[in-house]
């Protein structure tokens, strides 16, 4: 097997010089049917790339560093369940949770377990809906806890069910003190996502709802630890299961659904399956000209490596994807926000992007201004619905038309009459369009950032699969937990702007 080689970044950087002035308004021009060349559909999804910065030549140039990345190469062996995940010697199988695509026995176990803990979902979903049971609480945080949310939000009218599902993730107690006293206890079921049934937010949280409930409601968990679990007070016959070839910002396909399936019934959480199950036919068997989730990431590592801009704005121009920036954050930042290769190696180029952003036409009266006339161009995702869920034409014809024009607008820019109202235009963005917005739209929408996630991976030759950069601050947290009661030897803390903080507080508490 021919070895992965990383992209040519000077060949590409020397591609942007090429094109650095010649405008975005001025390439469409000289090549106009890239209004539509530089577009790809996928089911309900349709993105259109044609308001990149990359002409043809240097699109070329991206195309073949996927090749000589061997992209379609590790598509296959992540489906497969090969060890992507080389620092925790793991798969990452989180496609098997939805399709049947990968071969051979690795693949194929994760798929049967998968289906055996699906079915067992289901039959509690259906033994909630036929119970007094009327509120959900889902306790999780991060992959446990945004993905979830999202779907729930932005798939409101196509819950089914009586059930309210509020989640609680942050170990601040705010979100307990406020949600708890509108509740019933004896109506009242809880959710407990964790992987190792160690996190700290979920058990703190965990354990004050526990308590609450007093055993007049039914208390579930989601996690590989099913020991911790019954410890903690769950009956094994409520404990769904979750596996370590899962990774948390990946598990809304799993067991992690479960408040999903409870908020939208079975078939719709199906319907969110299926839909990234489309992604990911489409994504192994596409070459990297003809594959979505291929552009997306190679118009990252452009925009990234190419050009060196390093944020990035997600504009979804639809209210019911306002939690679409936060989870992406998670899925693109604690993926690739990493500064050594996947052997641990120093990295000469740079990574991940900072990723931002917010609800159209919202943002344009905050953030907007500085996306037109700020110094720096900050390339951007803006994404729209065709047909909303709503009945009220005139506000949908305005949500498109902002959505068009800003797009436009960005990139084109316009001359105007004072350096005031000039717009230098040349800000570089997609546009992506979904039909409709339903589960089985939002799962493939999902699943296409997940898999350019994993492409810009491999691109970069880093592991899309490990997080240890958020391990530190848990350690010195467990350390200084007791220090703010005054326990122990102050000089234990080693900071010294962390014991002039310490102090502060103990002084504020009166202690």
């Amino acid at each position: 097997m021919a070895a992965r080689k990383a992209p040519d970044w000077e060949a590409l950087r020397a591609h942007a010089r090429r094109l650095g002035a010649r405008t975005l308004s001025a390439q469409l021009a000289a090549d106009p049917s890239r209004a539509t060349d530089f577009s790809l559909d996928v089911g309900a999804l349709h993105a259109n790339f044609a308001r990149q910065g990359y002409d043809r030549e240097a699109r070329a140039a991206l195309f073949a560093a996927a090749e000589a990345a061997r992209l379609p190469q590790a598509f296959r062996a992540l489906f497969d369940g090969e060890t992507v995940n080389a620092s925790e010697r793991r798969p990452a199988l989180h496609t098997a949770l939805r399709s049947d695509l990968g071969h051979g026995p690795v693949a194929k176990a994760a798929r049967g377990q998968a289906l055996d803990a699906r079915q067992r979902m289901a039959a509690m979903v259906a033994e909630l809906e036929a119970s007094d049971i009327t509120d959900i609480i889902n306790v999780g945080i991060g992959g446990s806890d945004l993905g979830p949310r999202l779907a729930v939000d932005a798939l409101a009218e196509f819950r089914t069910g009586r059930f309210r599902v509020h989640f609680l993730n942050n170990v601040d107690a705010s979100g307990v003190h406020r949600l708890l006293p509108g509740l019933d206890p004896a109506r009242t079921a809880v959710v407990l996502a964790s992987k190792s049934f160690g996190t700290q937010e979920t058990l703190l949280n965990g354990g004050i709802v526990r308590d609450w409930l007093a055993g007049r409601g039914r208390l579930y968990a989601v996690t590989s630890a099913t020991e911790r679990a019954a410890a903690f007070g769950v009956a094994p016959e409520r404990v769904l299961p979750i596996w370590d070839w899962v990774g948390g910002r990946y598990s809304l396909w799993s067991s992690v659904g479960f408040a999903v399936a409870l908020a939208l019934g079975n078939a719709n959480f199906d319907q969110l399956l299926a839909g990234a199950a489309q992604m990911d036919a489409h994504v192994l068997a596409q070459a990297p000209p003809t594959n979505l989730a291929a552009w997306h990431a190679l118009t990252m590592v452009w925009n990234r490596n190419a050009r060196g801009l390093g944020s990035h704005a997600i504009l979804p121009y639809d209210q019911r994807l306002a939690l679409l920036p936060d989870y992406l954050q998670q899925l693109v930042m604690e993926s690739l926000g990493k500064n050594v290769g996947a052997g641990g190696e120093p990295l000469a180029e740079s990574t991940v992007p900072v990723l931002w952003g917010g609800t159209g036409t919202n943002s344009q009266h905050s953030f907007f201004q500085a996306l037109h006339q700020g110094s720096d161009d900050v390339p951007a995702d803006l994404l729209g619905v065709v047909r909303p869920a709503h009945g009220y034409g005139e506000s949908q014809q305005w949500v498109l038309a902002n959505l068009l024009a800003q797009s436009e607008s960005l990139a084109n820019g316009h001359a105007g009459e004072d350096a005031q109202r000039h717009y230098p235009g040349g800000r570089p963005n997609t546009l992506v369009l979904l039909d409709q917005l339903t589960p089985a739209s939002l799962g493939a929408l999902l699943a296409m950032y997940e898999h350019s996630v994993y492409a810009a991976s491999v691109l970069w030759g880093i592991n899309a699969f490990d997080q240890w950069g958020v391990e530190r601050g848990k350690v010195l947290a467990a350390g200084l937990h007791p220090a703010l009661d005054g326990q122990g030897d102050d000089s234990a803390v080693s900071d010294p702007v962390t014991r002039a903080l310490l102090r502060r507080i103990r002084a504020s508490r009166g202690g």
